[in-house]
Formats: C-alpha cells, sequence, structure tokens
C-alpha cells in the first residue's frame, strides 16, 4: 500500500515506527456508559460546590517526604484560615504518624484550635481490624466522617483482589456494618459515613449503583444524616464529557438522592481534571474532592485552586479566601516539599505577567481604562468591574501587586516598556515618543539575552534622553517676559570648544531658547512638547519631553527637575544633544 500524507500509517509489528497504539483500547471497549439525554450540557454552575482538601491524606502519601506532624498541622491550619469546612486529615491505620495526626487534631479540639464548623474526615480500607484503627484515631472527637473505599472495576476486582461482583460487595457490606457497630459505640461523636468505589469511572454503571444504594439503605441515611458517594476518576480515561455522563447517571438513578452527598474526585492522567470535576458539577456532584496546586499520586488530583478561582473568574463565591494566594502557595510548598510550576493556573510566579509587545500594550490600556471607569464610577479601582485584557482576574484579588504584571525582555513592546517606567518612576512616554524608546530598550535586550528589570529601563531611559553625551553645554541661563510680551533668554553655551553668551526672544521660553542655540550655530526646531507632574504634593517633580529637529535630526529628549521650565529646557537641550549635530 502506498501511503500519502493524509493516510494513517498501519501499525506494523515486524518493523518499528509509529508508536504501538493497537495494544490500548477505548473507553467505549472498557466500559459501559449509559447514553441517556443529557441536561449537563445547558446547565450552570451558579453556586460553590462543597471543597474537600485531601492534601493531608492522597496528596500526602505521593510524596517522596511524607509530611511530619508540625507539617500537616501547618497546612492544617491553612486549609481552616482559608475557609475549608470538611478536611480529609489522613490514613490512621496506614501510618503511625497519620494516626499520631488525628489524636492531635482531637487535643487541638479540646483547646478549641479546630474551628466548631470543621469536619474531619479519615479514610479506611474495607478490613475490620483497619477500621478499628481507623475509629480508634477519632476517639474524641465531636464530629467526623469516617470514609470506606475498595476497588471495583473489572480490572482491579480480577486482578487486585481476586473476588467477583457478588464477593466485593459481601466485604463491602461487613465493613460497612462494622463501621455501624463502632459508630453506635461513640455515641458522644456524630459520625457520619463516606463510601468511594475505587476506580469508578472503569465500573460498571449498574454494579456503582448496586454498591451504592446497598450502603444508603444500610447506614439508613437520611436528610439529616446524609451519606456520601464519593465517586472518583481514578485513573483518566476518557474526555471530560463521559466522565460527565457517568455522573449524571448516578445522580439521576442513587436511591434517597435528598439524602446523599454526590461527592466526585477525578484525577489528572490525561491533563483535563479541571475539566472533569467542572462538568460533573453541572451534571449533580454537590461535593468535589482535590488538593491545592494539584498535588497527588502520578499526575496529580484536581486542583481546588484553579476550580475555585474559576468560579471566581465567572462571578460566582467560590466560599473559600484566596486573597493572599502567595502565602497559600508558600504553605503547600514548604509542606509538600514541591515547587508550584510558574506557570500554574492563579498561583505561578508568571501568571499575570506579560513580556510580548502587543500583550504589554493592550493590558496596560485596559489598566488605565479600569481607573479612568473606576474614577467615573466613584468607587475604589477594586470595587470597579474588572474587563482588562489578558488578565481573566484582577491579580490584585488575589493579593498580587501590579509591579510584575508586565516585565521587559527582547519580546516586549511600546507599551510594556512605557508601563513599568510610569509605574515605576512616575515617566508617562508621550505616545509618539514610546516606538523610539522601545527600540533602545529592544537593542539592550537582545545583547544582553536577559530581562530588564524596572530600574535598568530607567536607567536606560536617563543615559537616552535625560543625560544624553555630547558637545552642547549650558552653563547659566535665565529668561524673562518683556513688555511687548514675548520672552528673553539669556544664556552661556558651550558648544565643542567655543564658549559664548547669548541671547534670544520668542513667544515663549523655548522658542527664545531654540533662539539662542540659533546665534550659536545651531538650527533647532520643536517639533513635539510633553510635560507632567510625577506626583501631587510638595515632593513633586515635573518631567518634560521634547522633540526636536536638529540640523536636519530629529530626536527626543527628557528633562526632569521640580521647576517645570527647567525640565523644558533640559529635554530641549538633551534633544540637542542626542542628535549629535556638531
Amino acid at each position: 500500500m502506498t501511503t500519502t500524507s493524509y493516510d494513517t500509517p498501519r501499525w506494523n509489528p515486524q518493523h518499528p515506527g509509529p508508536m504501538p497504539y493497537h495494544r490500548y483500547r477505548p473507553f467505549h471497549e472498557r466500559v459501559d456508559v449509559p447514553a441517556e439525554d443529557r441536561s449537563w450540557p445547558s446547565a450552570r454552575i451558579e453556586r460553590a460546590p462543597l471543597w474537600v482538601p485531601v492534601d493531608l491524606r492522597d496528596g500526602n502519601q505521593a510524596l517522596a517526604e511524607p509530611m511530619d506532624t508540625a507539617r500537616k498541622r501547618r497546612f492544617f491550619d491553612l486549609l481552616t484560615r482559608v475557609g475549608f469546612k470538611e478536611i480529609e486529615v489522613g490514613y490512621p491505620s496506614a501510618s503511625r504518624t497519620d494516626f499520631d495526626f488525628v489524636r492531635h487534631l482531637v487535643h487541638l479540639v479540646r483547646t478549641g484550635a479546630v474551628p466548631d464548623d470543621v469536619t474531619p474526615v479519615v479514610f479506611t480500607p474495607a478490613r475490620r481490624d483497619l477500621i478499628d484503627r481507623t475509629f480508634d484515631s477519632i476517639e474524641g472527637l465531636p464530629r467526623a466522617v469516617v470514609h470506606l473505599y475498595i476497588p471495583t472495576s473489572p480490572v482491579w476486582r480480577e486482578v487486585v483482589l481476586g473476588r467477583d461482583r457478588a464477593e466485593v460487595w459481601e466485604t463491602v457490606r461487613d465493613a460497612a456494618a462494622h463501621m455501624i457497630r463502632r459508630a453506635d459505640a461513640m455515641p458522644s461523636s456524630y459520625v457520619r459515613f463516606q463510601f468511594a468505589p475505587e476506580t469508578f469511572n472503569l465500573t460498571e454503571p449498574d454494579y456503582v449503583l448496586e454498591l451504592c444504594d446497598g450502603l444508603t439503605e444500610l447506614w439508613d441515611a437520611s436528610p439529616d444524616r446524609p451519606v456520601t458517594h464519593n465517586l472518583p476518576a481514578t485513573v483518566e480515561i476518557a474526555t471530560p464529557n463521559v466522565y460527565a455522563d457517568q455522573i449524571e447517571y448516578m445522580h439521576r438513578h442513587l436511591a434517597r438522592r435528598d439524602s446523599v452527598i454526590l461527592s466526585v474526585h477525578p484525577h489528572n492522567d490525561r491533563g483535563t481534571g479541571v475539566a472533569c470535576a467542572e462538568l460533573a458539577v453541572l451534571a449533580g456532584a454537590q461535593r468535589v474532592e482535590g488538593c491545592l496546586f494539584g498535588n497527588g499520586e502520578r499526575t496529580g488530583n484536581v486542583d481546588l485552586v484553579t476550580l475555585a478561582l474559576n468560579l471566581y473568574a465567572q462571578g460566582v463565591d467560590p466560599m473559600v479566601d484566596f486573597s493572599d494566594l502567595d502565602g497559600v502557595r508558600e504553605t503547600v510548598e514548604h509542606c509538600n516539599r514541591l515547587p508550584v510550576h510558574p506557570r500554574h493556573p492563579y498561583g505561578g510566579d508568571l501568571v499575570h505577567t506579560a513580556f510580548s509587545g502587543t500583550h504589554q500594550d493592550t493590558i496596560s490600556k485596559g489598566l488605565t481604562h479600569h481607573a479612568r471607569t473606576a474614577a467615573e464610577l466613584g468607587v475604589p479601582a477594586g470595587r470597579a468591574p474588572w474587563a482588562v485584557p489578558y488578565l481573566p482576574i484582577d491579580p490584585a484579588d488575589v493579593g498580587r501587586t501590579y509591579e510584575a504584571v508586565i516585565r521587559v525582555n527582547s519580546q516586549s513592546g511600546k507599551g510594556g516598556v512605557a508601563y513599568l517606567l510610569k509605574t515605576h518612576h512616575g515617566v508617562d512616554l508621550p505616545e509618539r515618543m514610546r516606538p523610539d524608546f522601545s527600540r533602545v530598550v529592544q537593542e539592550a535586550t537582545d545583547a544582553s539575552g536577559r530581562e530588564a528589570t524596572p530600574k535598568e529601563v530607567y536607567e536606560l531611559f536617563r543615559a537616552t534622553y535625560l543625560l544624553p553625551e555630547g558637545d552642547v553645554l549650558l552653563h547659566a541661563w535665565s529668561t524673562h517676559r518683556e513688555p511687548s510680551g514675548a520672552h528673553r533668554f539669556v544664556c552661556t553655551l558651550q558648544v565643542g570648544d567655543r564658549f559664548g553668551d547669548y541671547e534670544g526672544t520668542g513667544n515663549g521660553p523655548l522658542s527664545a531658547f531654540t533662539d539662542a542655540l540659533a546665534g550659536a550655530g545651531l538650527r533647532v526646531d520643536i517639533l513635539d512638547f510633553h510635560e507632567h507632574a510625577t506626583t501631587t504634593g510638595p515632593d513633586s517633580e515635573a518631567v518634560a519631553y521634547a522633540q526636536c529637529r536638529v540640523e536636519g535630526v530629529t530626536r527626543w529628549g527628557a528633562g526632569r527637575d521640580t521647576s517645570v521650565l527647567t525640565a523644558s529646557v533640559q529635554a530641549v537641550l538633551a534633544a540637542v544633544n542626542g542628535a549629535g549635530a556638531l
């Protein structure tokens, strides 16, 4: 067969070449997903689900160096401070460290260090001895959720458990009944139950429904004591819409639906954990388990920070407080001993940063427009409606300043350079001057191969426009207005090796200055001029900009002084020297 550019190559095991995709089966050959009339595509998320961080259990077991009690305590304090109301705190039967931490929480509750509205969750496999160890750990907690799990998909049943469907149900029922007995023996604690059919997304839907409904009945779930059924995408196998179909099927068919909290637990093997969680909520999920910044086994659990701030960016209260996101990230990095990627959504160092010239120019205009809109509405900028291009949320809302929004390298343009000068140094370049200075900065960053700091950008501006090297020096000068209304400019000039006293007249001080320069043999025309104050108040300075044609060469110059007139004269003189007319 002749293969053309648009033919799909066939795998031939006798000849190396294409990757052996034939070894893998698509999801529809692995699990039946009932195709019912979908309602989730037209749904909207109008309120936040219950977020449940599992950093202290699922996230912790994925760490090369699991957290000790001190790091777990710091992480737990962060989670309560941010506002999470249900927190999975450990796997007490798996390690002494996890058991001890849960006992530490019992002590914290007794001292009032755990908020009354926070419920710890503990994780247990379906074995009586491990369930006993788990209940021993929570003795003394006023409230807790005990989370029972067992793998349920065909591959796990056959390869891992060596049990059929009926045998897995018997194991689960025995474990669930034992949980009831242990909970009944703790009358001073309010204990609720949670079940997770691990590998739910690979399990036959009718079997999951059989397991969940059986436990709902066994545990006698009611609206005032609901059971949580947590349906994990333990390993992602399909596009997010498939997971949404699976969740919607369960949402529609679960018994005692008003007594069930439908929870999801997406992982990120295909890179779609966030999308799976969002579509699952559209499909009926009320609770989402995940980790801050997506830590977890393999490619991680779904990221609760991204999910919450995605809602925030849609005008929905996320019900958690990430207004100090850098502080949250610092704690997470310390406890996990893993860095957060600089491009991680919302929390990375570079997510609000633009290097591209077109992006910088657009953001700069957007921020200016936002400030003007806020002023017109008579509200602080932090309360005005947000509509700045390229920035889905206001960086200030998560504790960021605007200093890092625009940074300059060889890809940057005039807008970004102008923004840095204005925000860091009070220099508001005229529009027509910006392309000129942008070329200066680009040449410097091309030569260095690195980013230019705001200080370095200002030094380039200073060297190019404020103090350019040249042969024209102004040693002394004064100006006054004649009775006729004309202005007279008197000065001592050094032009190369020549010194002299010169006078000029004009309809303003600058035109009189250029007339004096003409007397010294320098033909200067002012083509454009701007000036502004850097701030208001006693510390204010004036910055002036002059575009001049000097002996046929056009250049910009700038001046900076407490006096507007002095800054203006300096700007013209700087343009003359920048033109290198001698």
